[in-house]
Parts: structure tokens; C-alpha cells; sequence
């Protein structure tokens, strides 16, 4: 990405944006080969992948070369063609010697007119040297020179771009992003031809120096959310990152909260979607889930499908996931509350159903739906932890097995074996794993609050949850808007979608700049057709 080069030595070259690291000064380069590869031997403790291919150059092999790469992580193709092959040649040669004399140096002839691969760059430290060669770059050292090249030959194997695992659609891209950075980034720059589109990196971990990345539209983003996100990564001071959850604890605003402040998808289209509306993306090496900030309440339950159909179509699913949160959050507790406390509220036929099937239960409506949901629970953890090709199968045969036993034997009722799966299976509504579990957890204290005090305590609960969500914010940004502060124009976007030719302009709250998408929203609108003029 070479229109960010800027940004992206200014990120890079700074010792304190790398993870908290202080700025110390580096042991820097010898003018001796043989110490400089000693060196590296040591430090890496002879490490077997690391190939150290000494060669001479010249006509008669009097200049020493190294050339020392990291095996797996280095394409050994490029290194061959276009550093050994390149390199290795006559320097006595009248023209090479000629230009090898206007140059004044080696060094800096092979790196300007030698050397046939794309990225190029000079290094004068061990650290420097260290992270390029455990980057999959190739390093090549010079006897009589302090400094060397790292030239770009980056070539691991991946996973490549493969189907979304976790974000299925029936209509849309069926692309996700992998665990190569470099992948990834890619498939946002084909989404997003802009060259407003920048990209910073940073290095971020003391021991796996993992590159995190930060995205975003200039001129969209707000540059205060931008430059937060900046601060927070730098004030990052940790020893390893292996995945975007790290990243995502160290950063959100706050850390007692069951509720996800930081949206993740494996999904290119919906990260692009979110970067036109203002948002920054934070891409991990390593791992194919990006995270988004700011990130709203509302987003968590808006899937990249609801984009791709009709606009009454998609706002009857979206009426439906909610309902599917309410049935998820409150099924068992209003179940509870109003067997427990509140039978006048039930009809008589079915009352009087229910009081025949529990009729002989032992336990009262509570443990029945404790003992229910934490056997689902258990089965539906062991079924994502099992072989995928028996996983589903355990968990719903198992949950249909134990729930008829359970009948069967007397233990629970009928009727409760009915709460407990509809509350099931509205919870798989959710688009973002991140918010069922929030659902899930919070379904346990709301049961409780409704065996104690009834229907008072469930709304007691639910005061209490609003309150909480209206104390967040997700990098200052309210987490409950455009609903708290209410906005709106705001809400064209939230419980029903509006027609695109309606959707004019982004969140107010997150893009406070270029908050037009459409300039000419009349001419997008389509048009009645006109009646034709008879012919005179």
C-alpha cells in the first residue's frame, strides 16, 4: 500500500508505538560480516530455519554477501530468483563498473540497480534486522558495510479466501477474510477503489510483535474517534497478541460491562459497509475477524443480508430479531413470574393445563428452569466443541433425549421444555455471537428476579439493564444511539430500513464530516413511468 507509506513509517519507526516498548537505543549493525552473522546465530540460538547462505560477488568472489531468510516464512522462489540470481554478478564488467563507481558503493548499487524484487528498504540496527527476518523477509548483509537490505519476500502458506464460517448468507459475497493481514487488507481495497482509504501499522507485543493495522476513509471518519484509537493501541503494553480479542479487552471503554462495546466480523462486505458510515477498522495479523469502532447497539443485531433484499422484506426480519431478543432475554423469567405469582394473568383452560402437567413435579417452576437452561447450555458448548461432523447432531439429539426423559421421569413439566427451546431457538437469531452471549448470560439473574419478587422484579431488571446501556459509551460515542440521545434522522436504520435511495446520510454521531452519502437523493428515487404522448 504504498500511499500510505507515510503513515505507515511514522507508526512503524516510532519505539514507543510498539506496544508500550521504551525507546531505547538498538545494538547497531557491524561492518563485519562474520560478527554480524555470529550475532544473529546467537541470538537466535542456531535456530534451524534460519538459512544463512554466504556467497562471494565480483569476478573473482572477493565481496562477501550473506543472504539469510527464515524458512517457511520466506519464499524461497523470490529469494533464488530475485536476489542470488540477481546478485551474483560481474561487478568488473565495464558498464556494471562504471555505474558500481557512480554509485560509491555496493551496498547501494545492489539495492538501485541490482536487485529485481519490489520492496526494498535499508536497515542499520539487530532489532530492525530481527523483526524483518521473523517477517518472512530475506536480509542481505555485505562485508565492510554497517547496514544491510531487508528485501520484501514474504511468501507463508494460508488458508486463503474461503466461504464465512460464522456470517452465512443466501444472498451476497461469499467471501471472508484469512489470517494473512496482508490478505485482508486487500479484499477491503477492492471493496473501497478510495484513496481516502489509509492504512496504518504498528507492531504491538514485546515477544510476537503481531502487526495490528488501522483503516479508515479520510475525510468520513471523525478524526477525534481516529485519533483515540491511535492513543489506546500505543498505550498497549503486553507481551504476545494472538487474536483481535486482545486487542479488543485492552481497548473498550469499559471492562465491567456484559454488553460488547467493539463489533467484530470475518466478513469484507459488512467491514467496508461500516467504514463508509465512519467507522475505524482494526485488522490483527493472525487472526481473520476485524474489529470496528465505534460500535452501537444496534449493529449487533443488523446482518449484511438485511442490505441485499428488498427494504420491506428486510425490515420484517429485522421486526422479527427483536422479537427473537425480547423471547431470548425474558422467556423463562416471564414464564417463572407468572406461574409463580401471577396465574390470574392465564386463562383458565390453560392454567388449569398447566397445573395437570406439573401435577407430581417435586420442584418448583425456578429450579425446573435452571436445571433445563444449564443442561441446554451444556449441550450446545459441547456440540461447538466436538467434531463438526457430530457436533450438531449431539446437541439436538441430546436436547430432545434429555427433555422427553425429563417428562417422562416426572423432573420437569412439558410446558417448560417449550419455554426452554423457543428460548433457544430465539436466541440463534442473533448476527453477532458477541450479543447472544450477552443475552445468555443475563437470562439467569432476570430468572432470579422474577422467583423473588414476580413480574416487579423483571422490570425492575429491566430498568436496571437500561440504565446500565445508557452509562455506555463505545470511544465516546453514546452506545444506545440514535435511540439515547434520540436522533430522528437517525432511524432510518435501526428497527426497519428505509430504501437506499432514503438512506441520504451517515450516523451523525460517529461521521461528523462529509455526512451526505447521496448529493442528489432525488434523481436515486426511481421515477413513475411517464405516459406516453399520442401521435399527432
Amino acid at each position: 500500500m504504498s500511499s500510505n507509506s507515510n503513515a505507515n513509517s511514522n507508526a512503524g519507526s516510532n519505539p514507543g508505538a510498539k506496544g508500550g516498548q521504551s525507546a531505547t537505543a538498538t545494538a547497531k549493525l557491524n561492518s563485519s560480516l562474520a560478527a554480524n552473522v555470529d550475532r544473529i546465530k546467537k541470538t537466535l540460538g542456531n535456530s534451524s530455519d534460519i538459512v544463512i547462505r554466504e556467497v562471494g560477488i565480483g569476478k573473482s568472489g572477493e565481496q562477501r554477501m550473506a543472504i539469510i531468510y527464515t524458512d517457511g516464512l520466506a519464499d524461497k522462489d523470490a529469494v533464488a530468483s530475485f536476489i542470488m540470481e540477481s546478485s551474483m554478478l560481474d561487478i568488473e564488467q565495464t558498464d556494471t563498473a562504471e555505474r558500481l563507481s557512480e554509485s560509491g558503493s555496493a551496498l547501494q548499487f545492489l539495492q538501485d540497480s541490482t536487485l529485481t524484487i519490489g520492496e526494498v528498504k535499508p536497515i542499520a540496527d539487530f532489532d530492525g534486522l530481527l523483526h524483518s527476518l521473523l517477517s518472512g523477509e530475506a536480509i542481505i548483509l555485505l562485508d565492510g558495510y554497517a547496514e544491510g537490505i531487508a528485501a520484501g519476500t514474504r511468501g507463508w502458506k494460508d488458508r486463503g479466501v474461503s466461504e464465512p464460517a460464522a456470517e452465512s448468507v443466501i444472498r451476497g459475497p461469499r467471501e471472508s477474510f484469512s489470517e494473512t493481514l496482508r490478505t485482508n487488507t486487500a479484499l477491503l481495497r477492492r471493496k473501497i477503489k478510495d484513496p481516502n482509504l489509509w492504512l496504518e501499522t504498528r507492531q504491538i507485543g514485546r515477544v510476537t510483535k503481531t502487526d495490528v493495522s488501522v483503516m479508515f476513509i479520510n475525510g468520513i471518519a471523525n478524526d477525534g474517534v481516529v485519533e483515540e484509537v491511535r492513543s489506546r493501541l500505543d498505550r498497549i503494553d503486553i507481551d504476545a497478541i494472538l487474536e483481535s480479542g486482545y486487542i479488543e479487552e485492552l481497548i473498550q471503554d469499559k471492562t465491567y460491562t456484559p454488553f460488547p462495546t467493539v463489533y467484530n466480523s470475518e466478513r469484507p462486505d459488512v467491514i467496508a459497509a461500516e467504514l463508509l458510515e465512519g467507522k475505524v477498522a482494526i485488522l490483527v495479523d493472525g487472526t481473520p475477524f476485524v474489529l470496528i469502532v465505534p460500535a452501537l447497539f444496534v449493529s449487533f443485531l443488523h446482518a449484511a443480508e438485511d442490505y441485499y433484499h428488498r427494504a420491506d422484506i428486510s425490515t420484517l426480519v429485522r421486526i422479527l430479531r427483536y422479537l427473537g431478543v425480547f423471547i431470548a432475554l425474558f422467556g423463562p423469567s416471564l414464564y417463572v413470574a407468572i406461574t409463580t405469582y401471577h396465574q390470574e394473568m392465564l386463562p383458565t383452560q390453560l392454567l388449569i393445563s398447566l397445573a395437570a402437567q406439573r401435577e407430581g413435579i417435586p420442584f418448583p417452576a425456578f429450579i425446573e428452569a435452571i436445571m433445563m437452561e444449564v443442561s441446554f447450555e451444556i449441550l450446545r458448548e459441547a456440540g461447538l466443541r466436538m467434531p463438526r461432523s457430530i457436533g450438531s447432531a449431539v446437541s439436538i439429539v441430546g436436547t430432545l433425549v434429555i427433555g422427553q426423559a425429563a417428562v417422562e421421569a416426572g423432573i420437569v413439566s412439558a410446558a417448560m421444555v417449550i419455554v426452554v427451546a423457543t428460548t433457544a431457538i430465539a436466541s440463534f437469531v442473533f448476527p453477532a455471537y458477541s450479543l447472544a452471549n450477552t443475552i445468555r448470560m443475563l437470562r439467569f439473574p432476570l430468572m432470579g428476579l422474577a422467583v423473588s419478587f414476580g413480574l416487579f422484579g423483571i422490570i425492575v431488571g429491566v430498568f436496571a439493564i437500561l440504565l446500565h446501556l445508557c452509562s455506555l459509551r463505545t470511544f465516546g460515542v453514546p452506545y444506545l444511539s440514535p435511540f439515547a440521545p434520540l436522533i430522528p434522522e437517525d432511524h432510518k436504520d435501526t428497527f426497519f430500513r428505509l430504501p437506499q435511495w432514503a438512506m441520504t446520510t451517515r450516523p451523525r454521531l460517529i461521521s461528523q464530516k462529509n455526512i451526505k452519502r447521496e448529493q442528489s437523493p432525488d434523481l436515486a428515487k426511481p421515477q413513475p413511468p411517464q405516459p406516453s404522448q399520442p401521435s399527432s
